[in-house]
């Protein structure tokens, strides 16, 4: 039993690649960020975009890499972004975080 819930497991991982996260990020952004951050801009704060330039100054404030310092703020939110912790779980933050790096780092293009 064990060994069949083992090679289940490890089939379930072998499927899954960055570019499935990367495409559960494109969706869990469109559904809950898009609203305030279409296209890596910023309705509420036009000075605050999603750019890699603004990234970066925002990475200076969380002394993190850029993955985690989206977590932090996603997580945490700070106003007026609000925390979307209860809203979206760990694994969709992460996912998201990570979709906007990448969409950043290519320009939002």
């Amino acid at each position: 039993m064990r060994l069949l819930l083992s090679a289940v497991i490890a089939l379930t991982i072998s499927f899954f690649t960055p570019a499935m996260a990367m495409a559960d990020g494109a969706g869990i952004f469109s559904a809950n960020c898009a609203a305030c951050h279409a296209g890596g801009g910023n309705t509420l704060n036009p000075a605050r975009t999603l750019s890699q330039s603004d990234l970066k100054s925002f990475l200076t404030n969380y002394n993190s890499d850029h993955e985690a310092a989206i977590v932090a703020q996603v997580t945490n939110g700070k106003a007026p972004m609000p925390s979307f912790t209860g809203v979206l779980s760990p694994t969709e933050i992460t996912e998201v975080a990570a979709y906007v790096e990448s969409m950043s780092s290519n320009g939002w293009g």
